[in-house]
């Protein structure tokens, strides 16, 4: 098979031809058919996920792709199937895998992509449990969006936030992958929303996909804008940036009774808390962490549905995908990019 094979954290990635995978006890075999790219990608490349003897390897998470073989013990795959990836590898059966918290799992495995092979190849093996159905209508290339792009806002909207009608939403990074469907997102779940990024092309388009008012982050008066648009402050803050600076924004933009709430996992990254603005607001620090399997196929069901529309701004073949990746590290590209695998 092709693929794109990582050598080393913060290398380049090496194309060419490699040995095909084989379905091994309870895996599935998957033509891969798109898979997305976005800065989750090249910050795992860098290492922050992986651990040195998890190399060489075989990069993506946000794959679609058709069953092509599957291997003893697998009852709910068949050959043929469209289906979609799951990004961690969980055990499914300790207490937070069983009561829908797996991104918390007690025996987390690692990532599909890191610790072992993802989607920028042209066959992927991967566990029945990290098997998820594609719904019929929605586009191999759509589809990359929906475990992770559009799944992890709709994990921050139903589980973690709570969003409901009336809550006044600020994104920050709201022109990236997971940030221009966390706008749809909020505003699907009733919020006013708020978009706040450095790009004012990435700000109109955050407009033309709901957000009441777009803020961009580098004008001289942004904080004001921002406070102005959110009536006096904000109800709910997503910070999908995750710098001390962003964080500190947002922070300062909280309202009474506000819940902020925190993506990234940046090494030395931190927010400086007084304990008195938090008492005397009850405000709510919140961590969100990916999403469970169920989440996943509720956002697909909504991609299919037509309530949340995939933002894929750049798509190119499996041997171009380090262009993507300087469009990704330049903050140039809106939302997801995509590379594409010929049947």
């Amino acid at each position: 098979m092709k693929a794109q094979l990582l050598d080393a954290w913060g290398g380049p990635l090496r194309y060419g031809e490699y040995r095909d995978p084989t379905a091994g006890s309870g895996e599935v075999l998957i033509a891969v058919r798109a898979c997305g790219v976005g800065l989750t990608v090249v910050n795992y490349m860098s290492g922050r996920l992986g651990r040195p003897e998890s190399l060489p390897r075989v990069p993506g998470h946000e794959f679609t792709g058709v069953v092509v073989a599957t291997g003893p013990g697998v009852i709910g795959v068949r050959p043929g199937d469209r289906v979609m990836s799951y990004f961690y590898l969980t055990c499914g059966r300790c207490d937070l895998c069983r009561s829908g918290r797996e991104p918390l799992c007690r025996n987390h495995g690692g990532y599909v992509g890191v610790h072992r092979d993802g989607g920028y190849a042209e066959l992927v093996a991967l566990p029945e449990a990290n098997v998820l159905p594609l719904p019929d209508g929605v586009p191999f290339v759509g589809g990359t969006v929906i475990p992770d792009a559009v799944a992890t806002p709709y994990h921050v909207c139903a589980s973690r936030a709570d969003v409901r009608v009336g809550d006044r939403v600020l994104v920050i990074g709201a022109g990236g992958g997971v940030g221009i469907h966390m706008v749809q997102m909020a505003r699907l779940f009733g919020g006013r929303v708020v978009a706040v990024d450095r790009d004012d092309a990435k700000l109109e388009h955050c407009r033309r996909l709901g957000a009441d008012a777009a803020v961009n982050i580098t004008a001289p008066d942004a904080h004001d804008r921002a406070r102005t648009a959110l009536d006096g402050g904000a109800t709910v803050a997503i910070d999908l940036v995750g710098s001390r600076e962003t964080l500190a924004w947002a922070f300062g933009l909280l309202g009474p009774g506000a819940r902020m709430v925190m993506l990234t996992t940046f090494e030395g990254a931190g927010l400086d808390v007084v304990a008195r603005q938090m008492v005397m607001g009850e405000l709510t620090l919140l961590g969100s962490r990916y999403c469970s399997r169920p989440e996943v196929l509720a956002a697909a069901r909504l991609v299919r549905d037509g309530a949340i529309t995939p933002v894929i701004s750049q798509v190119a073949p499996l041997a171009d995908v380090e262009g993507l990746h300087g469009l990704l590290r330049a903050g140039s590209l809106l939302g997801r990019g995509a590379v594409t695998i010929e049947a």
